[in-house]
């Protein structure tokens, strides 16, 4: 790998700020000049060279190892991790390519022949008033209108986002400071967890049972303040649990004695039959409960609808500026078309009704073969088994693809998430069959 003593380094560092190291040892393996899997020189050793303090050299490599870029510390001390310097989401990106012949119930998408056509919606949007204009709209007035009747609370303002999770990226990245922690439940959403694990803030777990996050894990979490709590009301987008309404004032009741933010990820919108809820209507003015349309009108809407207080909805909409500034009014008309179109109510019940089908079938076909899971709601199931990598390597054998439960947890777990949503009904037995042999049959699900 070279020669890279204490003395290399202070012929090429220039800054000697503690910033200053960081950004130029960054060029330097940018470049090439220091190859991947290079050991770096004892800080002590670098900071007499630089003539600096060891407590500046120190501040220079927790910047690049919070980057991701070295890694190690100790008496082993540290080493060049990646030359990458771009953010990849890594729970969501280790999936795999599949071929033709898997079925794939790895992601819990909505099956394409389930969703209403766009074609009428789309030529609405395009009719959209004043289309093309730079001015910053937060929501149209006609998607608000179509939204505002079934919203759960009555918030200080609305605004109109590019999906689900572009929201919360940019709500947390606008309203979280580097190095707060934020509460989430546990398990969760994997794409939520690389958004919190790429902003490098501490993640403090909540678990949860059939009817929600654990109050009294939730208050644990509250005792190192944190900035924001995040949670998915209604239904669990990982283990079809249903949050119950009791469920929903006991963590209000913990809630009320802080000021972390709450936020509100309602991904599988009208997926589900149960009433929409939210704390919003007893904490207006920190709630931001955002709902997202992908999974019941279409992914490539791109669209998802958040609310909250006037000031917090500013605050977003600032951070927003940066990037796209607002959201297509092409898409927002559109969406506000089918919101109210009477033929797209009815295909969006139609599907919530298979969608129940499929999850109920394939859990009575586990329950024949001794492995217990509740049916849930929306579009997959949490399977618990003896062993993960067991199991994965087990349904692979046999053309299956799921997820690893491991993805959706920031700790140790012993399950499969498999999506119900895109399962073929005449291949339920069969999926069955293949879990039962990868899962241990004594091991009772807990949702």
């Amino acid at each position: 790998m070279g020669d890279f003593d204490a003395e290399w380094f202070a012929q090429r560092l220039g800054d000697r700020t503690a910033r200053g190291i960081a950004r130029e040892t960054a060029a330097l393996i940018r470049n090439g000049a220091l190859p991947v899997g290079s050991r770096l020189p004892p800080v002590r050793d670098i900071a007499y060279a630089l003539g600096v303090s060891p407590a500046t050299v120190s501040m220079a490599w927790s910047d690049l190892r919070r980057h991701r870029i070295i890694d190690g510390r100790g008496r082993n001390g540290a080493w060049i991790r990646t030359d990458r310097f771009t953010a990849r989401p890594e729970r969501l990106m280790s999936s795999g390519n599949y071929g033709a012949g898997v079925l794939n119930l790895a992601i819990a998408e909505p099956d394409i022949s389930l969703l209403p056509p766009l074609g009428a919606a789309l030529a609405h949007g395009a009719q959209a008033g004043r289309l093309n204009s730079y001015e910053r709209v937060r929501i149209l007035p006609e998607l608000e209108a179509a939204v505002r009747p079934d919203w759960p609370y009555e918030p200080g303002a609305f605004l109109a986002t590019n999906g689900g999770y572009n929201a919360i990226y940019t709500l947390l990245h606008a309203l979280v400071r580097p190095g707060v922690p934020v509460a989430i439940e546990d398990p969760t959403a994997l794409r939520l967890l690389d958004i919190l694990e790429d902003l490098n803030v501490p993640i403090l777990p909540v678990e949860c049972d059939e009817a929600g996050p654990l109050p009294q894990s939730l208050a644990s979490a509250l005792e190192q303040r944190p900035a924001a709590f995040i949670f998915q009301p209604r239904v669990h987008s990982v283990t079809g649990a249903l949050v119950s309404a009791q469920r929903l004032e006991a963590l209000g009741d913990v809630l009320a004695g802080t000021d972390a933010l709450i936020i509100e990820d309602d991904g599988v919108g009208g997926v589900c039959a149960a009433p929409r809820i939210s704390l919003g209507r007893r904490f207006p003015g920190r709630v931001i409960h955002v709902l997202s349309f992908s999974k019941t009108h279409g992914p490539d809407l791109r669209l998802a609808v958040l609310s909250s207080s006037a000031t917090l909805v500013e605050q977003i909409q600032s951070y927003r500026s940066f990037s796209s500034g607002w959201t297509s009014r092409i898409l927002q008309a559109a969406t506000a078309w089918l919101l109210t179109d009477p033929a797209t109510a009815a295909t969006v019940a139609w599907a919530r009704d298979v969608y129940k089908r499929r999850r109920e079938l394939l859990a009575e076909e586990l329950g024949r073969r001794g492995v217990t899971v509740r049916a849930g709601h929306g579009l997959s199931v949490l399977i618990p088994v003896a062993q993960e990598s067991y199991a994965m390597v087990t349904l692979a054998s046999r053309g299956i693809a799921v997820n690893a439960g491991a993805k959706f947890s920031p700790g140790a777990t012993n399950a499969i998430r498999l999506a119900t949503s895109v399962l073929p009904e005449e291949r339920a037995a069969q999926v069955a069959e293949s879990i039962a042999l990868a899962a241990s049959p004594e091991r009772t699900a807990s949702w």
